[in-house]
């Protein structure tokens, strides 16, 4: 495993590694404690926080992924779950399976997230409508939609903050 390779610094959250690592060991490593920090129970107080752990997550993936960070009444996860994987420039996403999920997992609020392959976190059409579509229908189940993250190598976006969530 990886995180075997790392041994615990002098200070908090400090790592030491002994062995040679290659790029790959390190964004694996970046992967597994992005994971722990979205673990279930973890409190998500700072919207950039999100973002940059969201970024770890999808920043390499060569095909478009869209996924669901679920949430309890107190903006604690739940988990994070990828549904859907696609091509260069699209996924498709079915509401149906996404509804599921939430209801699955008993979710009182969501962030929609996927990436953009391209490098271009800017929300297209397709995205804006899906965003309502999918805040209309988890609305009728109770479930509040806070934000859907688009990431790029370019940077995120979040469109609640452009006012479209």
């Amino acid at each position: 495993m990886i995180a075997s390779k790392l041994k615990a610094g002098e200070t908090a959250g400090s790592y030491l590694i002994d062995s040679p690592v290659t790029e790959a060991d390190i964004l694996g490593i970046a992967r597994q404690l992005v994971a722990q920090r979205l673990s279930k129970g973890s409190s998500l107080t700072e919207p950039q926080q999100v973002i940059a752990h969201l970024q770890t997550l999808l920043i390499q993936q060569e095909r478009e992924v869209f996924a669901l960070l679920l949430l309890d009444s107190k903006h604690r996860v739940i988990c994070y779950e990828e549904l859907f994987q696609g091509t260069l420039d699209a996924a498709s996403v079915y509401p149906r399976e996404v509804v599921k999920t939430v209801l699955r997992h008993n979710a009182a609020a969501v962030i929609l997230v996927h990436n953009h392959p391209s490098g271009d976190p800017e929300p297209s059409q397709a995205d804006r409508r899906l965003t309502q579509t999918l805040k209309e229908l988890l609305n009728l189940v109770g479930t509040r939609t806070l934000d859907h993250i688009i990431v790029g190598h370019e940077g995120c976006v979040s469109m609640a903050e452009l006012g479209l969530v």
